[in-house]
């Protein structure tokens, strides 16, 4: 029987060796601590302990990753920003990092987005006017967007039939409605 003097990719590995150190800068984590105004002091034990925990915390964050990668159809060797993205779409415990670390969309993903976005907040309905009897202004389409479809046009009799008025001088476009208000001559 040969020695099992080294270890297979099949065996557990041991925990790391625990040394008292960081592989964090301890000076640069003191530095972040003093930005909080509401932390006056902190000891060098605590400033280690958040050293570890963050290292654990990438630790985690890491391995979610790389579970994303072997999850893949061909996996890769290396953890790309999407990997990540994907883990914190999919695990409830790095739910609070989707504003830190959002999923990447396409341009044409992102506009059709903003267009939903934008025709929901201006809650124009169809055939809807303002006060003053006109229609509200039509939403400005981008030609990109249109994908060679022909302009959408308004039927001829449903914007109302505007009227030159000469009063005073001086020609201002209205549009005819029943309350005209007239000028006193």
């Amino acid at each position: 029987m040969p020695a099992k003097d080294s270890k297979t990719a099949s065996e557990p590995q041991a925990p790391p060796e625990i040394t008292g150190q960081s592989s964090l800068p301890m000076a640069r984590i003191k530095k972040i601590i003093q930005l909080d105004e509401d932390i006056v002091q902190c000891s060098n034990n605590a400033t280690f302990v958040v050293a570890m925990a963050t290292e654990l915390f990438i630790q985690y964050l890491t391995e979610q990753g790389h579970n994303v990668v072997k999850s893949e159809r061909k996996p890769r060797k290396t953890i790309q920003y999407k990997d990540l993205a994907t883990a914190v779409s999919r695990i409830d415990n790095l739910e609070f990092l989707a504003d830190v670390i959002p999923k990447t969309t396409t341009y044409k993903q992102f506009k059709e987005k903003r267009a939903k976005e934008t025709a929901k907040d201006t809650g124009v309905e169809k055939g809807q006017r303002t006060l003053n009897g006109a229609l509200p202004p039509a939403p400005e389409v981008d030609a990109d967007a249109q994908d060679g479809k022909k302009e959408a046009s308004v039927p001829r009799g449903s914007r109302p039939p505007t009227v030159m008025s000469l009063v005073d001088g001086g020609a201002e476009p209205q549009t005819k409605d029943d309350d005209v208000e007239m000028a006193d001559s």
